[in-house]
């Protein structure tokens, strides 16, 4: 069921999405060599309770699996999504991808980024401005009237022009009253295809780009996912609303 929100509705969301952008931005100036990823966690949780509001992630679950054990997503290298904070010490030249979720009166709001520790190799750096830009194309196209996959195809084709590929198992998402709604927004797909974009929809759109191939694997902690040929990935979203005109971007701090 996708789910057209309101006035009050899209009120909420954008308060919960305004936090979750705060937080990644707090987050952000805290990454370098030598941070325990445990720290940033903290560091975010304790900032998403300052403001009235829960970490979303924290204690969900998803399909049987075990309740997620932090506030934030830690995601280093070949790393793609959902990395659990924990003693890992960041390295110099390593890429974070850091995921955030807020939940306040009632509504959800998530975004992410990914930040270079220190210094990064200009592959790297690539695969970041590559991904970042990828999202902003997407954007774009989340447009009352166009198609759910015309976000994708263009994702996809911006990706894949350079020489990178997009995750398949994983996808955006519809947004707002669940922190998961209806509809699907994968990185891939045929233009003119998908549900039919409406006012008052709001989306998670977030390529997960990595530097070889699209296939991933879940790690023994039952969470993370990483790239099957242990190759580096990249992970930016926002949150954004469907009006009339362009799209608006709720996760702005």
């Amino acid at each position: 069921m996708i789910y057209i929100k309101t006035k009050k509705d899209i009120d909420f969301i954008r308060e919960s999405c305004r936090i979750a952008a705060e937080t990644l931005q707090l987050i952000k100036g805290n990454v370098k060599p030598g941070v325990k990823t445990k720290n940033l966690n903290r560091i975010a949780e304790d900032y998403i309770l300052s403001n009235n509001s829960k970490a979303a992630f924290k204690g969900y679950s998803q399909g049987g699996s075990i309740n997620y054990p932090a506030s934030i997503c830690t995601s280093i290298d070949d790393e793609v999504v959902h990395g659990i904070p924990g003693d890992r010490v960041l390295q110099d030249g390593e890429i974070l991808s850091i995921d955030v979720g807020v939940f306040k009166n009632g509504y959800f709001g998530d975004a992410a980024i990914s930040v270079a520790v220190g210094y990064v190799s200009e592959e790297k750096r690539k695969l970041m401005d590559v991904t970042e830009r990828a999202l902003y194309i997407g954007i774009q196209e989340a447009k009352v009237n166009n198609r759910v996959h015309d976000i994708s195809a263009a994702v996809q084709d911006f990706v894949e022009s350079n020489g990178f590929s997009v995750v398949r198992d994983l996808c955006g998402h519809g947004v707002g009253k669940y922190l998961h709604e209806d509809p699907s927004v994968p990185n891939f797909g045929k233009k003119g295809t998908g549900a039919k974009l409406k006012k008052g929809m709001t989306l998670a759109i977030e390529p997960m780009v990595n530097m070889g191939k699209f296939n991933v694997k879940t790690g023994m902690d039952g969470w993370t996912i990483l790239t099957s040929d242990g190759m580096p990935s990249a992970h930016f979203e926002h949150t954004i609303l469907i009006s009339n005109g362009n799209p608006e971007i709720l996760t702005v701090s």
